[in-house]
């Protein structure tokens, strides 16, 4: 049986290599993506009790005294809900659990600060562009509304394979697929997402199934792939451009709001 580190150091690899910050959702992939057979509720559990301003974290049992937040398993940092990012002193102050008079333990910065309650997701300000507050939600819309959309002049859908399987987080043996579609020309057409930022480690992620799919289920066709982001980086671009396979494509929201007239008799 092959050596595996601890779910701890799993998700801190996992946010280092997803550049200091990322999603819940993120962090998991990357771990499903890269070991398989982990447990999602484990996962969750060490991203919780690892964050060094969550509350919740004292009812876990490595949390359950008090003590200053600077042990190696105190490495990430709850920015908003159900994201993260590497925990650092200078930044976010040093942080500490400690013991109320009526002797429950409490979640606080060294200066006696206690821990906020998570964030509401306000509305951005209109000068700056909207996003998905989780990166399943864009890997849902973009499944519900593939048949509007269209690659290389080719319209898409979702494939389903012999079993009933669709496309959505499709399960290969290198990973789960966001979406898996199909073109007009019986082409595969594989689906990358990243909520934010799409970094140069995506194309190597797309490249393996891809890769999967050319060598055992499209021998004779193409495979395409599409890196779907928030913001494309010049790493990103740079790597995509010498594979004229993968397209990227970065996404954005409008969102209006119309008042309704009512009519008064």
């Amino acid at each position: 049986m092959e050596n595996r580190p601890y779910i701890w150091q799993m998700v801190k690899e996992a946010v280092q290599n997803l550049g200091g910050q990322a999603s819940n959702y993120e962090i998991k992939k990357y771990i499903f993506d890269k070991y398989t057979d982990v447990n999602e509720n484990t996962i969750n559990c060490t991203i919780l009790s690892s964050c060094v301003n969550k509350q919740s974290r004292v009812n876990f049992t490595e949390n359950q005294r008090e003590r200053s937040s600077t042990s190696q398993y105190d490495f990430l940092y709850s920015t908003s809900r159900g994201k993260v990012e590497l925990y650092e002193p200078q930044k976010h102050g040093l942080w500490k659990i400690s013991k109320t008079q009526e002797g429950t333990l409490l979640v606080c910065q060294e200066n006696g600060t206690s821990s906020p309650p998570e964030p509401m997701n306000p509305l951005k300000e209109a000068d700056e562009p909207f996003s998905f507050p989780l990166e399943s939600h864009l890997r849902d819309f973009i499944a519900k509304n593939l048949s509007s959309l269209s690659l290389g002049n080719q319209k898409l859908r979702l494939f389903v394979d012999n079993e009933g399987n669709d496309g959505v987080e499709y399960q290969t043996p290198v990973g789960r697929i966001d979406i898996l579609a199909l073109n007009e020309n019986e082409e595969y057409v594989v689906f990358e997402l990243k909520l934010s930022k799409g970094a140069d480690q995506a194309l190597g992620q797309i490249l393996r199934y891809m890769g999967w799919l050319k060598s055992t289920m499209s021998t004779s066709k193409p495979v395409k792939g599409v890196i779907v982001a928030g913001g494309i980086d010049d790493k990103l671009k740079f790597a995509a451009s010498i594979i004229p396979e993968v397209t990227l494509f970065k996404y954005e929201i409008s969102f209006a709001m119309q008042e309704v007239v009512i009519d008064s008799e």
